[in-house]
């Protein structure tokens, strides 16, 4: 069974071809940040046009670097949701006229499940079950994941994301787009306990996450100091290295207790976050007393790519072959993941 997937929920275009014995057979991504970059964040008619511009050329170089030939597919999976509606009908529409096109099924994915799932990419993937963090710009929550389709949510963000949380911090610090990955790289050259930040919802019982009130106490040590132009490279540094302290204190703590509380062994990291490198250490630390084993999917598969749509497309396809027969298409900028079925 080989799979197409094609990703297009955002601000990344990509393609991918997964071949169910051989594994990962070809993956090409273009990513628009330069386009978003002047305007500080993601325009989303900006996004649908570079993807119309690009998702094609990207399945004829995913093609080409694979070997395969459409005549080999079994299907094409795209990202259905959630997402940015007009980014997401552009790889709807694009996976099911190719779909229709060459008599294959075309297989909806959610994107969230996709990125659960992508640690099984890995040469050593983690057994069912396990318990995952999803930390990203859009979402951050932890999942009892027993087996495809079968999830439960343990917490979630009742305000931004982690990713979010990351992106306003770095805005608030003066810093360019995209500013997660830049403040985290600034925070190395701060000098601990310069700062203190509060960890918001810590102490409290439950496994759901808060982020707006950290955003707040930075805002407020930042107007202190008169401002973004009034900080200097120290005072910048210091800052981050406290928020990015908080943050992830707060997903440490939070998965700890996920593993504590469920008894499994294995903790997927999902989601852009999840490259943090200080995010990383922690977290081994953390589990390592409670006698369980991280997981991640490699750097490049923790932002948003199609070889983690093709791999849950032919996961879902394997798992149903009669389900994906029709012509619908199906664009869902909300999708729960608690909708999901086995």
């Amino acid at each position: 069974m080989i799979i197409l997937g094609l990703e297009t929920s955002c601000d990344e275009t990509a393609a991918a071809i997964y071949d169910a014995v051989s594994g990962l057979r070809g993956h090409c991504l273009f990513s628009q940040v330069e386009t978003h970059a002047p305007f500080g964040g993601v325009v989303p008619e900006l996004a649908s046009r570079d993807h119309i511009r690009k998702l094609l050329p990207l399945v004829e170089a995913v093609f080409d670097q694979s070997g395969v030939r459409p005549h080999e597919l079994a299907g094409v999976a795209y990202t259905a949701g959630p997402g940015l509606v007009g980014a997401l009908l552009v790889g709807a529409m694009a996976g099911a006229g190719l779909a229709f096109g060459w008599g294959i099924p075309a297989i909806p994915v959610h994107h969230m499940e996709a990125h659960l799932l992508a640690a099984l990419l890995e040469p050593e993937p983690p057994h069912f079950p396990f318990v995952a963090l999803l930390v990203s710009g859009g979402h951050t929550l932890l999942v009892e994941v027993q087996a495809l389709g079968i999830y439960r949510i343990l917490g979630e963000t009742l305000d931004d994301a982690a990713g979010e949380a990351f992106d306003k911090g770095a805005k608030l610090l003066g810093l360019s787009y995209p500013g997660g990955p830049q403040l985290a790289q600034l925070a190395d050259e701060g000098h601990p306990g310069k700062y203190t930040l509060p960890r918001p919802m810590l102490n409290k019982p439950g496994l759901d996450f808060s982020f707006s009130g950290l955003k707040t106490a930075l805002a407020l040590r930042v107007r202190d100091k008169g401002g973004s132009p009034g900080l200097d490279h120290r005072d910048r540094a210091d800052l981050a290295h406290a928020y990015q302290e908080a943050i992830v204190d707060t997903l440490v703590a939070r998965s700890c207790r996920a593993i504590e509380s469920t008894g499994h062994k294995r903790l997927v990291i999902a989601g852009g976050v999840g490259a943090n490198r200080l995010l990383r250490e922690r977290l081994a630390a953390g589990l390592s007393r409670h006698g369980a084993t991280v997981y991640y999917p490699r750097t490049g598969f923790c932002t948003d790519n199609a070889a983690m749509i093709a791999f849950t497309g032919c996961l879902r396809l394997a798992a149903a072959p009669d389900a994906f027969g029709d012509l619908h298409v199906m664009a869902r900028p909300r999708w729960p993941l608690e909708e999901l079925r086995p």
